[in-house]
């Protein structure tokens, strides 16, 4: 694979879990309020995070990119995890 399809190739994966994030984030919101079921699956999520994390990312701006959906999925984790207590839905 030719470094710039591979370039190509992280960036598409860093906007997939960043609109993963956001979706879980409305689909949390909704299980909160009693629209959802099921507890959306946050886990999974976070262990495709680490293991995508774990690559070795030469590209200064996506090493960035990818640093940042760290922080927000970190950040929202936070949130999530306090709207269950909250809501003594754990």
């Amino acid at each position: 694979m030719a470094i710039s399809d591979e370039i190509l190739a992280i960036k598409k994966t860093i906007r997939q879990f960043e609109a993963k994030i956001d979706s879980m984030h409305l689909d949390f919101d909704k299980f909160i309020h009693g629209e959802l079921d099921r507890r959306p699956p946050w886990e999974e999520l976070e262990r495709e995070l680490l293991a995508f994390s774990r690559k070795k990312i030469f590209d200064l701006e996506l090493s960035n990119q990818l640093d940042r959906i760290l922080y927000k999925f970190q950040t929202r984790k936070k949130i999530w995890l306090r709207w269950m207590q909250e809501a003594n839905r754990y």
